[in-house]
């Protein structure tokens, strides 16, 4: 019984584990493209990351007014 619970523990494991390495390739994939986009966007259009930054919180900040019916 004991050996039966052990590998199904390993099993859940591994699968936790590559799961979670998945995971971690998706998230550095991601933060690659959005590094290179913000070079690209700096280089060719002198917007840099601070701009970007504050553009898209005018945005939020924007969407959640118009959620909530505030001016």
């Amino acid at each position: 019984m004991e050996i039966i619970l052990l590998i199904a523990a390993c099993i859940v494991s591994y699968l936790v584990f590559a799961w979670l390495v998945n995971v971690v390739k998706a998230t550095a994939k991601t933060a690659v493209a959005i590094a290179i986009l913000v070079l690209v966007v700096q280089v060719l259009f002198g917007i840099g990351p601070s701009d970007v930054m504050q553009t898209l919180a005018d945005l939020w900040r924007g969407i959640a007014q118009f959620l909530t019916g505030s001016s």
